[in-house]
């Protein structure tokens, strides 16, 4: 493991691994850089892969207050400990992360992302104080209440569902990161595609989604490649949402490394 230091002085923990034109890998909600670990293990024979603890995750700082664009200076740091300019691969909210660095102006020479966590018009958006409910759960103490308004409001699983996994061996995990559920509420926002912002985004930006999702992730994924200068959405034949590196892998090292 490596330390980077963000622009705010937050201590950012990452490893790197393998050899090639460096890619940052930026997960989503509920995720540490373990989430990441496998899919940088196929990557790295053809690319330096640079897999980090976003803010309040794993080894990596968490100096408050929290904004949105303490994480994109997070990026910033991984993109200079890079050597200045680099690849980026975004996964569901970690996706929307990327998105806005890279419409920040953030030095990123291609762009992927895999089913970044926006809803269009079939799906009913969260309230719009959804951050500021689970501040307050998780400041009382309700963290197993923050995970449940969280999955139930913002990732759409059916509450049957969510009452089945209270007791499922990964929800300590889940408890133990809720604070940073807050953070993911603020970077998805309204969770619609920012079209006008889009059109400044220059890099190749390639937009994943699995054929087995719900359909508004293809329509949002074909949306975000139309409203960027240079973008291709691509479907994914009998995936869902979950990272499957034998199944990305191949994409995106010809997208990364030209083959």
């Amino acid at each position: 493991m490596s330390e980077t230091v963000s622009a705010d002085g937050t201590r950012i923990a990452f490893d790197r691994s393998g050899v090639g034109p460096p890619v940052i890998l930026v997960v989503g909600a509920f995720n540490d850089r373990s989430t990441g670990a496998p899919l940088a293990k196929t990557l790295e024979p053809r690319l330096t892969v640079f897999n980090y603890d976003r803010r309040g995750r794993g080894a990596s700082g968490d100096t408050q207050p929290y904004a949105v664009e303490r994480e994109v200076e997070d990026l910033n740091a991984l993109i200079h400990e890079a050597g200045g300019a680099a690849s980026v691969f975004g996964y569901s909210s970690g996706a929307n992360l990327a998105i806005d660095g890279a419409i920040r102006g953030l030095n990123i020479t291609r762009l992927a992302t895999y089913e970044a966590a926006f809803i269009d018009e079939t799906v009913p958006p969260a309230p719009n104080d959804i951050a500021a409910q689970l501040e307050q759960l998780v400041s009382s103490g309700r963290r197993g209440d923050a995970v449940e308004l969280f999955q139930t409001r913002l990732v759409g699983i059916p509450e049957p569902v969510v009452v089945q996994m209270r007791n499922a061996p990964f929800r300590p995990a889940l408890e133990a990161i809720a604070h940073t559920l807050v953070y993911e509420a603020m970077v998805v926002g309204d969770r619609r595609v920012p079209t006008t912002r889009l059109r400044s985004v220059t890099s190749p930006t390639l937009a994943l989604y699995g054929a087995e999702s719900p359909a508004f992730m293809g329509n949002t994924a074909k949306a975000l490649a139309e409203a960027v200068q240079h973008g291709e959405a691509r479907g994914l034949d009998g995936q869902s949402h979950d990272i499957v590196p034998s199944a990305l892998a191949p994409i995106l090292l010809e997208f990364f490394a030209g083959g």
